[in-house]
């Protein structure tokens, strides 16, 4: 069971204690992202993730990397449109280091001016990467196109122009002006009591200054469908459909999670990989997705074939939301459908690492941290009624839009 514990100055403490492991998950989730960059600070969230390993005021980058992998751990972060998370994983001997140092490169970062140099090319780098891989830059022009001119739709490794002239000052500025301490969680997952992982960084954390900020995010409104084609240097097409979707907050999420996982889930039994690979064996792979944020989410569906088994592909995915969108699920479908996704969910738990970090996501998005026993009964409760009537809005073919790559 997990327990939490606010400090004055608005940052929380999450706790789960799994005692049948030698490890120790830690992490900080801070409820900031690429979303809440200005234009002309696009890139800015993920830079700093990058930025955060590179220099503190009592460590250099060296000293930054070595402290846990020496010892067998792992240290890691991430960015995504609305957080960006610092987090550890390490032998439970070892937890007092790695609260220390998550600390250490998370208030206290220096932003080199050389080391900014360095990684600015580094990241010059990882968007050539991102280029050259059309499955994953597919996914952020579907974006792009979805959300249109709202900073949801932007890349968040940023572009070019505005990566190219980030400063020191830039991260100062951009920080002292997002960082909220009510919005920032530190979560603990892991083989040591409440006690004495309070012990370690209660202390720290509560000599940081309490702040709010005045920002709030912009809403996302004025979706408009789109359908687009564009030439690659491609072998295979590459095609996305999507549109916006549920928030974190709409109570038709669970239910639309799972739609989605009938409909394009990580299992094999989707029902998209059954009709387009082991049938017709026209994809290697085919998902789809769906992804809540704060005020709205995102749905899509991303699949590649041969150019000219594409219209087939189209229409073979069409047949199958019209399916989901017409015929309601027998009894024993629905069942089974559900006993997946819980089964699915309940392996996720054993995931202590991703647990960690849903913890803190959860608390910060929604102030509080469900039983997965709670997600599971809404699924339960899930009606065919209910995915039918979620299928006819969130399915529904004029309100898709579809992006193509084809080869030149």
């Amino acid at each position: 069971m997990h327990q939490i514990k606010e400090l004055a100055n608005g940052i929380r403490i999450v706790h789960q204690e799994v005692s049948h492991t030698r490890l120790v998950h830690c992490g900080f989730v801070l409820n900031i992202g690429s979303r809440d960059e200005t234009k002309e600070q696009e890139g800015l969230a993920h830079f700093w993730e990058h930025m955060a390993f590179k220099g503190t005021k009592r460590r250099k980058t060296f000293h930054i990397l070595n402290r846990l992998e020496s010892l067998g751990g792992e240290l890691n972060a991430y960015t995504t449109k609305e957080k960006i998370c610092f987090y550890a994983s390490v032998l439970k001997d070892h937890y007092s280091k790695a609260a220390e140092l998550l600390f250490d490169i998370t208030f206290n970062s220096t932003f080199p001016t050389k080391e900014i140099e360095k990684e600015r090319q580094v990241i010059l780098e990882e968007m050539a990467m991102y280029r050259d891989s059309p499955d994953d830059s597919i996914q952020d022009e579907l974006d792009a196109l979805v959300f249109d001119n709202h900073a949801l739709g932007r890349n968040i490794l940023g572009r070019e122009e505005t990566v190219g002239h980030f400063t020191q000052q830039d991260f100062f500025e951009f920080i002292g002006s997002r960082l909220d301490t009510s919005q920032l969680v530190f979560s603990i997952v892991g083989n040591i009591s409440f006690t004495k992982a309070l012990k370690i960084i209660e202390g720290p954390l509560s000599e940081i200054p309490a702040k709010r900020t005045l920002y709030l995010r912009s809403p996302f409104k004025g979706y408009q469908p789109k359908l687009e084609r564009l030439n690659r240097d491609i072998t295979q097409s590459l095609c996305g459909i999507g549109r916006p979707a549920y928030s974190q907050h709409d109570p038709r999420r669970y239910k639309l999670y799972l739609l989605n996982n009938i409909l394009g889930g990580p299992s094999m039994n989707s029902r998209l990989n059954m009709a387009l690979r082991e049938k017709h064996g026209l994809v290697y792979s085919i998902e789809s997705t769906f992804q809540p944020f704060s005020d709205v989410g995102f749905f899509g569906i991303f699949f590649g074939t041969e150019e000219k088994t594409l219209p087939k592909a189209k229409k073979l995915v069409q047949k199958e939301l019209k399916r989901l969108r017409e015929k309601k699920l027998g009894s024993l479908q629905l069942h089974m459908a559900k006993e997946q996704a819980i089964g699915q969910m309940a392996m996720a738990e054993e995931n202590y690492a991703a647990l960690m970090l849903v913890f803190g996501k959860s608390l910060i998005d929604h102030g509080k941290i469900d039983p997965l026993d709670k997600i599971f009964e809404q699924i339960k409760q899930t009606t065919a009624e209910d995915l039918l009537e979620i299928a006819n809005e969130i399915l529904d073919p004029a309100q898709l839009t579809s992006l193509t790559y084809l080869p030149n």
